[in-house]
């Protein structure tokens, strides 16, 4: 089975953040037994997140996605997945549930950002976080799947953790890839 990787943030790219979770997710998926197609990293514009979800292998089988969840301005990952998906922003009312109690544990209050993390793609799977308030989303399209997680790593830990790589698992037969390497001494690459 073949897996892309996709993070979004203009961060990554000018060295401001540096991506840990493409090495992670790659080596929980080659755990999983898939073959790490490629990983690409594009700023937080519309038009290179499309050209990203566009260009993505007619071989993969399963593309993951990171960033442009958050409740700011420039993240626009939801409203692009509904551009690509063909679908609309819609509130689910068990994120919004879990993320006005989030605010009540920590006193503060719920403000119009928090409401819009509840936001998801009508067309999703939601896939629930309980480490901080943007939801993963799960989506089908054509044989291959695409889920789209927060950028922040625990959190994105979380969800493919719990969701994710169970879910995997349970809908393609892999064969494990173990890797070893060997250290030597006293010797030059060549």
């Amino acid at each position: 089975m073949i897996a892309e990787i996709i993070t979004i943030g203009d961060e990554l790219l000018i060295g401001q953040t540096v991506d840990t979770n493409s090495a992670w997710m790659g080596a929980e998926l080659s755990r999983s037994g898939f073959d790490i197609l490629r990983r690409l990293s594009v700023h937080d514009r519309r038009e290179d997140i499309l050209f990203a979800l566009e260009n993505v292998s007619p071989d993969t089988n399963v593309v993951l996605i990171t960033g442009g969840l958050g409740p700011t301005s420039d993240d626009i990952t939801k409203q692009t997945l509904c551009e690509f998906f063909g679908t609309e922003l819609v509130v689910d009312k068990e994120v919004l549930s879990m993320i006005t109690e989030m605010m009540a544990r920590r006193n503060i209050g719920l403000n119009e950002n928090n409401r819009k993390q509840a936001e998801v793609p009508a067309s999703c799977r939601v896939l629930t976080n309980a480490k901080g308030t943007a939801p993963g989303m799960w989506f089908e399209k054509q044989g291959r799947i695409f889920v789209s997680m927060p950028g922040v790593p625990v959190e994105m830990k979380y969800i493919m953790s719990t969701h994710v790589i169970p879910e995997l698992n349970n809908r393609f037969r892999t064969q494990v890839i173990i890797h070893r390497n060997i250290m030597t001494i006293g010797t030059y690459e060549a």
